[in-house]
């Protein structure tokens, strides 16, 4: 049975990383988000083809985020070696191009499996997206099949009213008034 994620403390993490513009090999751990939100997501494999639509989206709306005084984390269980040479390939040729974002590496599968989105027989993670709050509290998750991709306004709609600091019904948007319990 899995286990309950949702309004616990998000499960640590300590990995290797590649930064966004594909020249910095670093670590990161969920310390280091301490005091911001975090949309800290999963995906397969580098060099697919639904992930880079992802990758590349979260990248382009990475401002809106920083607004909302949010980080993004992207994983897979591929090494820093091949984040980088994925970062360092152009769009056309199945690449990312520069991200905003540093990629981590989650070769032991092990932070996939505390998250509990790995799929143990193929060795992959499936598509997972979590929100973590600046005291380090998930909020909020949603695992998807590995054939399709998920919602750049989706998240920033979640993380909105996550923000909002209130109940909020089905469909709410920024500007609309919350609940009252």
């Amino acid at each position: 049975m899995a286990q309950r994620l949702v309004g616990r403390p998000a499960p640590d993490f300590n990995m290797e990383t590649v930064s966004g513009d594909g020249k910095e090999f670093g670590r990161v751990k969920l310390s280091d988000y301490s005091g911001k939100w975090l949309v800290f997501f999963f995906y397969p494999l580098d060099f697919t083809f639904v992930c880079p639509t992802e990758i590349t989206a979260l990248s382009e709306a990475y401002e809106q985020f920083k607004e909302l005084d949010t980080e993004i984390l992207g994983v897979s269980v591929d090494s820093i070696h091949s984040h980088k040479a994925w970062i360092n390939t152009a769009k056309e040729n199945n690449g990312l191009g520069q991200l905003n974002f540093p990629l981590a590496s989650d070769i032991t599968k092990k932070v996939a499996e505390d998250y509990g989105v790995l799929i143990e027989e193929e060795g992959v993670a499936l598509r997972g997206l979590f929100i973590i709050d600046p005291e380090g509290e998930l909020k909020y998750q949603v695992v998807n099949h590995n054939d399709v991709g998920r919602s750049v306004e989706e998240t920033l709609r979640v993380l909105q009213a996550l923000q909002s600091g209130g109940l909020c019904p089905m469909n709410w948007k920024p500007g609309d008034k919350n609940l009252n319990a």
